[in-house]
């Protein structure tokens, strides 16, 4: 397989609808800025990905074991943390400072967790014998393209529900982070029993 199917393979991957956990991760991170902070948001997805980009090459290489169940509950976790962090600092200048300042390593540990998850597909989609350099960036290229669209959409409700419709910023990080926040719930009790109770 070459690049454009791996790029291929990475971009589905991120924007299926039934491997949403990722979507809404993507979704909380976006939950508490504006457009006009992009340049931030661009950086913790890339921080992100960063963080899955060293997972997945230390997983697909074998270096560090993975626990599918584990790893599949602390997805959710993740999710969940990241709500609870926009809904305790209000989307204000100095909320937005704290945010910048500690957000970037925690994204991207958050990433490292999330790659872990995704290295069992793409290990399923290698060939024999086959280079891992091609696979692994085509994979996270598309997976950060699919990122950046899931960003745009995001922005683009913040718009029309902050700037079109006149609602505050803070109602509009309670409303998304709160309802992610829920999903990722139910996500935490259905992966934590398939953990503890096989």
């Amino acid at each position: 397989m070459n690049f454009g199917l791996y790029f291929q393979l990475g971009l589905e991957h991120i924007t299926d609808p039934y491997g949403y956990d990722h979507i809404l991760f993507i979704i909380a991170i976006c939950a508490s800025w504006r457009i006009r902070d992009w340049r931030t948001v661009a950086i913790l997805v890339t921080a992100f990905t960063l963080g899955h980009s060293i997972a997945l090459a230390l997983a697909t290489f074998e270096i560090v074991p993975v626990w599918s169940a584990l790893i599949e509950f602390l997805i959710p976790v993740s999710i969940m943390a990241s709500c609870v962090q926009n809904i305790s600092y209000p989307p204000s200048e100095r909320g937005a400072k704290i945010n910048k300042n500690w957000a970037y390593g925690l994204i991207a540990a958050f990433g490292i967790i999330h790659g872990l998850g995704f290295s069992n597909f793409l290990k399923e989609t290698l060939v024999a014998n086959e280079s891992l350099l091609t696979p692994l960036l085509g994979f996270n290229l598309g997976l950060e393209i699919g990122q950046l669209l899931i960003v745009a959409i995001c922005f683009a409700f913040n718009y029309i529900f902050v700037e079109l419709a006149h609602k505050a910023q803070r109602d509009w990080t309670l409303v998304v982070s709160s309802a992610v926040a829920g999903i990722a719930f139910l996500l935490c009790l259905e992966k934590g029993a398939e953990l503890f109770f096989g």
